[in-house]
């Protein structure tokens, strides 16, 4: 293993950084020498993205420097980057989806020529896979990869243009067990070969597992770098939090109400190509418990939250909240029934909140319609914008910020924030801390004991194994739209649920009740 001395491939110098008044990066350092593997820790806000974007040529930096090989280097363009043996794989991946795997990875070569030899160019692409121990289906399009191979995809991308540092934005964040430790062992063979890999993650465990050292971010600002084999968790939490905080999760115990709050039956939906997303699925949750939702991405997940939230009609099937059917009703009309129901989705800007807007109008459209008359109460929300930036810790100038202009685990909190606010009978929340540090994650799983306590239904659509064990009372595993197994996590394993997950069925699995 590399040692703190060791000569870097990478060095980064007193980096600085600022988007108007917010220093994202203030004096920043950072190395990473070949045949090692770097985790990059920090808050929400602390400037593990921004850094990395600048190492990877996509931010100029206000002030330091760039060394590769102990040569001062300045990077204009992720080309720049590239040429000078440094790529990023980001957490959401540049690739054309109607394109092939190897169209992918080549593009861009060729210098506008008509015609690529493309036998050549596979043979390249399987010499990597050999090399490193990733697999790719060249000549299938991307539109038809699942989440761990698209992934693959990205990196043989990088690796295919002969890059020497490998940074990787959350790599695991939707990988099962199984494919976490595909990715791990690919990441091994980078390091026996002298390459450098630059981690971001926000999974501690993970950290202890690949890493050899952990440089941490607090504010912008260096907080310290130790050798993994030498640190621990909870170490490694004080230094991105600057205190100590409990890094148990509690599974609250609650009288749970004699009806089921939330029954689904038979429903079924098919996409516009006419796959089904979702199969027959059957469940049911009841008030005081929490009932999780494990699958790899695209397992009917999102088509699920919709339809239960009014946004998309099932084929058939029925969705009954409080005795009540409700399938097919709009959202104002679940609303206006009493309904007390609401999602995280996957995609925030997208789908959750209006980028262009401030965050006092994004809190403002979830309860606009609750007033009388033309007009809106604007102090209201800004009111009720200033309590959840101050309950949930958003890091804002004003609420009347931008929200696009936030960092994704701030945005993240406005979004969980603006919805728990309502206090809800049934949630049916998904990915709720995707891209949150571990003391607003810890936050949030006390938020969602302390609202089953009180008596709510919980629908937790989750991607941390862990995390969903460690949290729920019972977890539902789905696979491609399909209901493999309902288990008790305190005696059920990771790997077994990682198995269901990738559509394994145990001969042997009776719901657990």
């Amino acid at each position: 293993m590399p040692q703190e001395e060791s000569s870097p491939l990478v060095e980064m110098r007193h980096i600085s950084k600022s988007f108007g008044p917010v220093k994202a990066n203030d004096d920043v350092g950072l190395r990473a020498a070949g045949g090692e593997i770097l985790a990059l820790l920090g808050e929400n806000g602390s400037g593990k993205s921004t850094l990395m974007n600048i190492l990877a040529g996509i931010y100029l930096p206000d002030g330091g420097s760039v060394f590769v090989d102990g040569q001062k280097r300045n990077f204009r363009s992720p080309h720049h980057a590239i040429a000078a043996g440094i790529g990023m794989v980001h957490q959401h991946f540049k690739l054309i989806p109607a394109m092939s795997a190897w169209e992918n990875i080549s593009l861009g070569e060729g210098g506008g020529k008509p015609f690529l030899d493309s036998r050549l160019i596979k043979r390249r692409i399987a010499d990597i896979e050999k090399r490193f121990g990733l697999a790719v289906d060249q000549d299938k399009k991307i539109y038809d990869m699942p989440v761990s191979e698209k992934q693959n995809v990205e990196i043989v991308k990088v690796l295919y243009r002969g890059v020497r540092v490998l940074i990787l934005d959350e790599p695991t964040a939707v990988l099962t067990p199984q494919e976490t430790a595909v990715l791990f062992s690919m990441l091994r063979r980078m390091k026996e070969v002298g390459r450098a890999v630059i981690i971001i993650t926000h999974k501690l465990q993970e950290v202890m597992e690949i890493s050899d050292r952990v440089t941490v971010l607090r504010k912008g600002r260096n907080a310290g770098t130790v050798v993994s084999s030498r640190t621990s968790p909870r170490e490694l939490t004080e230094l991105m939090v600057g205190e100590a905080i409990s890094l148990e999760i509690r599974r609250e115990e609650a009288e749970r109400s004699a009806e089921p709050m939330l029954e689904v039956r038979g429903l079924s939906l098919r996409n516009a190509e006419g796959f089904k997303v979702l199969d027959s699925l059957a469940f049911h949750v009841s008030g005081g418990e929490i009932l999780g939702v494990a699958g790899i991405a695209g397992s009917g997940q999102k088509e699920l939250c919709e339809i239960i939230a009014g946004l998309r009609r099932a084929d058939s099937g029925s969705v009954r909240f409080m005795g009540e059917e409700i399938l097919g009703l709009s959202p104002r009309i679940i609303k206006e029934r009493g309904i007390g129901m609401s999602f995280i989705p996957e995609d925030r800007l997208g789908m959750g909140l209006v980028g262009g807007m401030s965050i006092a109008d994004n809190i403002l459209l979830r309860s606009y319609d609750e007033g009388r008359g033309l007009l809106v109460d604007r102090s209201g929300g800004r009111q009720r914008a200033e309590g959840i930036v101050d309950r949930y810790g958003v890091d804002t100038p004003s609420v009347q910020h931008q929200v696009r202009k936030l960092s994704g685990g701030n945005i993240q909190k406005v979004l969980l924030g603006r919805e728990l606010e309502t206090r809800p009978r049934l949630l049916v929340i998904a990915y709720p801390v995707r891209g949150l540090d571990i003391g607003a994650s810890m936050a949030v799983y006390r938020l969602l004991n302390g609202q089953k306590k009180q008596g709510a239904a919980i629908l937790y659509i989750g991607e941390d194994l862990d995390v969903l064990r460690e949290l729920c009372d019972r977890i539902m595993v789905l696979h491609a739209g399909v209901l493999m197994d309902t288990v008790d996590p305190r005696r059920t394993g990771k790997e077994e649920i990682g198995l269901l997950m990738l559509g394994h069925r145990p001969p042997v699995g009776p719901e657990a009740r």
